[in-house]
């Protein structure tokens, strides 16, 4: 069995009894960053082998996992903060563990968006997930095709990028847009900034951006 479990995005007492009692079940656990998990379970007097799986080995490792889970092994996947598969690596090996009939299980648990979406304050009643925009091919094509569309966004970002997709987003979606910027959830210096995005750039471009970013932003009203 494959199991998905949740990790804390920052405060370590967020993680469940359901999701320490699997990590101390299962024959080994598949970790984003071995030092993170090591000093996770650690934290909680785990010990269980750990094998590096993230994007950049994902699928020269797949068929090797698939053939160990399709034996019995049961496996754990731990991501370095939040849920695996939002933004982290998982979707390659739960559709490969689908059609292998080897059964997944995915732990309710921590995810930084979720939170965030909570407090910013904008409609939740429907919003969309775009994770990380792109880098650059499509960037720009994704933008304009957002500005239309009327449901909150939610949006990871990079501290080193916010400011720029913050003028972006201005540009496309126009500067009294809403929205609201969540930085270090769980974290002793949690930070929720919520204002029009020409406000928001003007705020993060004038001091030092650190941690984790969660950007909502206002769907449009036009």
């Amino acid at each position: 069995m494959l199991y998905l479990v949740p990790s804390p995005i920052g405060n370590l007492q967020d993680i469940t009894l359901r999701a320490l009692d699997v990590l101390k079940q299962v024959d080994v656990i598949l970790a984003e960053d071995t030092r993170n998990s090591a000093r996770l379970l650690n934290h909680f007097q785990i010990q269980k082998p750990l094998t590096p799986y993230h994007q950049h080995n994902e699928h020269k490792v797949l068929q090797h996992l698939v053939d160990q889970l399709v034996a019995g092994k049961n496996m754990a996947v731990l991501t370095d903060a939040g849920t695996p598969g939002i933004s982290d690596p998982a979707f390659l090996l739960v559709r490969e563990c689908i059609r292998n009939n080897v059964k997944v299980e995915t732990l309710p648990g921590a995810t930084a968006f979720v939170p965030a979406l909570v407090n910013s304050g904008l409609p939740i009643n429907r919003f969309c997930f775009e994770g990380f925009l792109p880098l650059k091919k499509g960037r720009q094509t994704l933008l304009k095709k957002l500005a239309t569309e009327e449901r909150t966004m939610v949006f990871y970002e990079s501290p080193m990028r916010l400011v720029k997709t913050l003028e972006e987003l201005q540009t496309y979606f126009g500067p009294d847009r809403q929205a609201a910027v969540s930085r270090e959830l769980t974290k002793l210096f949690e930070e929720t900034k919520r204002g029009t995005l020409a406000e928001l750039a003007q705020y993060f471009g004038t001091k030092p951006v650190k941690g984790e970013i969660v950007l909502v932003v206002e769907g449009t009203t036009a």
